[in-house]
């Protein structure tokens, strides 16, 4: 499991955002509400919970200074 800064990575940022399974599951309208990821696949619900609570966001932290 990572600490810390977690490395920005534009590719996995644009990827992330087009592709086509995210696609097909937003135009299908087979999205789950808000925390109902621990129904969908629990491990790896509790990975990302862990994960994003041990690590933090560059960008998030410039944004934070410059507000």
């Amino acid at each position: 499991m990572k600490f810390g800064m977690r490395k920005p990575s534009l590719k996995r940022r644009i990827s992330a955002r087009t592709s086509l399974k995210r696609q097909l599951v937003h135009r299908m309208g087979l999205k789950m509400p808000k925390g109902y990821g621990w129904l969908r696949n629990p491990k790896k619900a509790a990975y990302n919970k862990v994960y994003n609570k041990t690590t933090f966001d560059i960008f998030k932290v410039i944004k934070k200074l410059f507000k």
